[in-house]
């Protein structure tokens, strides 16, 4: 028996893929709350692209401990332009009205983008680790056990300072073994060793600038998400039982990367 030929559909899982939009509301009229189907894919889309995003970066932690330099700027410009994508998403979803947002969110219930596993897996690769996040979700489920695993992998910049060392840079031994599981905390000695990366070595150099846009670049996404909940649902407390805008704020200006930040007025 042979099998059935490829197809765009069923390559896809179109049909699959676009059973996924499932609304909960129901107007007077007995028909779901328009805007509702917007907020779903707009979501559901959001999680796909973090599932590439972990992808890259788990591509990139690798090219990063094999010194391979080309590589590892091309993930980071892809990963940079999806996060300029998850941006530009934000666009879209400002496009529904408080009013239509408020007609469908009570049924929502204790859902909230808070319980974004995958998001949280991104964070934890880039560095910021809080295990209390990992109570979120469910005991058993797949998204508590990758987060469990994740939080004794070692960060993106983990992985940079081994690209260091390989390159010759005096990166503190106690770095290059130190509990990955712990938050990181600025280094003088490694800020030093970062000065000369960019005084000696061009390219590593740009590795050190796309760990910066990284940075910025979430940073950005973070600012528009916050801007976008303000907008829609003023100060109420989000869903899930979150503090809704006033959590998200509370997660700005906080750098991935201080090290990369401190040696600034010295370059």
């Amino acid at each position: 028996m042979t099998n059935p030929a490829v197809t765009y559909s069923n390559y896809l899982k179109i049909d699959e893929l676009l059973s996924c939009q499932d609304r909960l509301s129901k107007a007077e009229d007995g028909r779901p709350e328009h805007d509702e189907m917007l907020f779903i894919i707009i979501h559901q889309v959001y999680e796909l692209w973090f599932k590439q995003v972990l992808h890259e970066l788990d591509h990139l932690r690798s090219t990063l401990e094999a010194n391979d330099a080309p590589a590892s700027l091309h993930t980071f410009k892809r990963i940079l332009t999806i996060l300029k994508t998850l941006v530009g998403q934000v666009d879209i979803l400002e496009t529904m009205t408080p009013l239509s947002f408020n007609s469908f969110r009570g049924r929502l219930e204790s859902a909230s983008g808070f319980q974004s596993g995958q998001f949280r897996e991104v964070e934890f690769i880039l560095g910021h680790r809080q295990p209390g996040a990992i109570a979120a979700q469910p005991e058993g489920s797949p998204s508590r056990t990758r987060l469990v695993r994740r939080l004794s992998e070692p960060t993106l910049f983990d992985s940079f300072l081994r690209f260091l060392d390989a390159n010759g840079f005096a990166v503190p031994p106690e770095l290059l073994a130190r509990d990955v599981t712990q938050r990181w905390e600025p280094n003088e000695t490694l800020q030093e060793a970062l000065v000369q990366v960019y005084r000696s070595s061009p390219l590593c150099a740009q590795v050190c600038e796309r760990l910066i846009d990284l940075d910025e670049g979430l940073q950005e996404w973070r600012y528009r998400h916050v801007k976008m909940v303000e907008r829609t649902i003023g100060t109420k407390p989000g869903t899930g039982g979150s503090a809704g805008a006033e959590y998200l704020r509370q997660t700005l200006f906080r750098p991935l990367f201080p090290d990369l930040w401190a040696i600034r007025i010295h370059l």
